[in-house]
């Protein structure tokens, strides 16, 4: 079955599923931040099959995520290094490890963020950049941006009425 391609889409969330929605795929980018670069050692890593590694790192590479980095010539072997906009990727990974430390966790907590210092396990939460305070709502909320269209303003525009307080509860004050 063909799955449906997020290519064109103005949301961004959609962009980066088409980027990295693919469960492999952030399950190579978790190990490239661990410090694996070669073809082996993921797939040692994530016993996964050859050809879907092949297609996954491939798909990682066009999308600017690794790069390939030639390490042997005969026979030809690249590493895969992250790029730029692949450690930029890092704060989803702390942001997920956290959530399902959270919620999935039962068994106890495999892996965690730490302060490399101290060891002092950390509580990763989103901040804004400007004000340094929590990406909570109802402080903050999505909204269209200048490139939405139509259907992106409608999206925000229902979601926005769904937090507007009814007219009884706005005049309890």
């Amino acid at each position: 079955m063909q799955r449906k391609s997020f290519e064109g889409s103005l949301c961004p969330i959609a962009r980066s599923l088409e980027r990295v929605g693919e469960w492999w795929s952030m399950m190579i980018l978790r190990d490239a931040f661990h410090g694996l670069t070669r073809f082996d050692q993921f797939q040692r890593s994530l016993d996964i099959a050859p050809n879907m590694l092949t297609r996954r790192l491939n798909a990682l590479v066009e999308a600017g995520l690794l790069k390939r980095r030639r390490y042997n010539d005969h026979p030809p072997r690249d590493d895969y290094v992250l790029t730029a906009r692949g450690r930029d990727f890092r704060p989803v990974l702390i942001a997920l490890t956290a959530w399902g430390n959270r919620h999935f966790a039962d068994e106890g907590i495999a892996s965690q963020v730490v302060d490399a210092t101290t060891g002092a396990v950390a509580d990763p939460v989103m901040v804004d950049g400007l004000s340094g305070r929590r990406l909570d709502e109802p402080d903050f909320v999505f909204a269209a941006g200048p490139a939405a269209d139509d259907t992106v303003r409608r999206r925000m525009a229902f979601a926005r009425r769904r937090r507007e307080p009814t007219e009884p509860e706005a005049s309890r004050g």
